[in-house]
């Protein structure tokens, strides 16, 4: 519940401060004509991303077996692939507001509005594509489907969007941006440690070492799972948010280790080439 509460919160608010962002352009521009085109684009970019996940829900269970392990694998490893370029992104951006606003501007100006209308359309179902992805992958590592996690992230996240944009709230975003992105570096090493654990089950990985360790508590005799073996209560939890595994195979340590060393070494590069510029 946990990941998902977090992906939607993210994304959603992301989507939420684009919207805000071209509408308080149209504002200070006097623009008002240019606003339903910059919902029917919102309305449009939901719509296909509602498409977009019955597509893939429907996809996901057409397989069974080997397939089934094949595709979950494929999933995961593309969700892990995804949140990585997120993050890179985030990273590598500028002025991002300065440069929406500027592309705005240039619509208006040159009396673009099926341009304003498309800018819009392709963020809304950029976030909203890379959020049902996202949920896809985390729903196959923990084994739930985590509505209620998703939908409460996005109804907070669109308050949150309508409180900044009216200035109710003031929070410091990148700050949230960072702490965020943190979190789902650790997720996205889970996604690919358990998309490489399918991998194996299927036979096109090798496995090397069955376990390096096995630190999941005995079965209670009652047939319960204790509190911190990866299919207990604490332990679910950090299996949906970390992808912990209490028996992970030798290739599994290896593949989450590698990524974050990965993932850190170019974060590291990327804070010092900004400090010299």
């Amino acid at each position: 519940m946990t990941a998902s509460f977090i992906i939607t919160l993210r994304e959603t608010l992301e989507a939420a401060l684009i919207v805000g962002i071209v509408i308080g352009v149209l504002k200070r521009s006097n623009q008002y004509i240019y606003y339903r085109m910059v919902w029917y684009g919102v309305l449009a970019g939901i719509a296909l991303s509602v498409l977009g996940a019955a597509f893939f829900q429907r996809l996901a269970g057409g397989f069974s077996g080997r397939a089934e392990e094949l595709f979950e694998g494929i999933t995961m490893l593309v969700g892990g692939f995804l949140i990585t370029t997120l993050i890179v992104w985030v990273m590598h951006r500028g002025n991002f507001n300065q440069e929406l606003s500027n592309k705005t501007n240039e619509h208006v100006y040159k009396a673009r509005p099926l341009s304003i209308f498309f800018m819009v359309l392709v963020a809304i179902l950029r976030e909203g594509i890379e959020t049902v992805i996202f949920l896809q992958s985390a729903s196959l590592v923990s084994g739930d489907k985590n509505l209620w996690g998703a939908l409460l992230g996005i109804v907070l996240a669109i308050g949150l969007g309508v409180a900044l944009y009216f200035g109710f709230l003031r929070i410091n975003l990148k700050k949230f941006f960072y702490t965020t992105s943190i979190i789902l570096i650790f997720f996205a090493a889970g996604l690919i440690a358990h998309g490489v654990h399918e991998l194996q089950e299927t036979g096109i990985l090798p496995i090397l070492t069955a376990k390096v360790w096995d630190i999941n508590p005995t079965v209670l005799v009652d047939g319960n799972y204790p509190l911190w073996h990866e299919k207990g209560v604490g332990g679910h939890f950090l299996v949906g948010l970390f992808g912990y595994n209490g028996n992970p195979t030798g290739l599994e340590v290896m593949s989450y280790v590698l990524y974050l060393l990965g993932i850190a070494y170019f974060w590291h590069k990327m804070i010092n080439k900004k400090a010299v510029i």
